[in-house]
């Protein structure tokens, strides 16, 4: 059994897959993640690539489904965790949780950008929408475009 740390680490490697599969930062992504999955063997290396390859087109094949996300994170974390536990012992394991921090630290959508509990952080284009009643709202760096407010139904007053 591993360690909480190591066992949220791995959450958050799995998630990492997820959120990259459908951007601009998968290839750098599948590819770091591949190389530290394969731990210096080629042909392991390169099943985890054909394993990253067939989770994203399921995750595009699902229209990026939360169902599909969430299953494809568990499947990540899985793998990630199993790795950490048949390591032979706590220095390599914690060798090798250090060179996955890095890695996840490095990536390009993590770069800069970042979320507490209840926020949204996106390194792209964001569209924020208030529907009835309720309030929206953003912090921006950059440009923004602000379009005219819906007319309201008469019957709100």
């Amino acid at each position: 059994m591993l360690a909480e740390s190591m066992a949220a680490l791995a959450a958050a490697g799995g998630a990492a897959v997820v959120q990259a599969a459908t951007t601009d930062a998968w290839t750098e992504l599948r590819d770091r993640v591949a190389r530290w999955l394969g731990r210096g063997d080629g042909e392991r290396e390169r099943v985890q690539l054909e394993r990253l390859d067939r989770s994203a087109a399921e995750l595009v094949a699902a229209g990026g489904s939360e169902q599909e996300q969430a299953l494809q994170a568990r499947v990540w974390r899985t793998r990630i965790e199993d790795l950490l536990e048949g390591l032979d012992d706590d220095v390599e394991r914690e060798r090798a949780a250090t060179e996955l921090r890095a890695l996840l630290e490095d990536t390009p959508d993590a770069r800069g950008v970042s979320a507490g509990t209840g926020a949204v952080a996106a390194g792209r284009d964001v569209s924020v929408k208030a529907e009835g009643g309720s309030i929206a709202a953003a912090v921006l760096h950059g440009g923004a475009h602000i379009g005219p407010p819906p007319v309201p139904d008469p019957s709100q007053g």
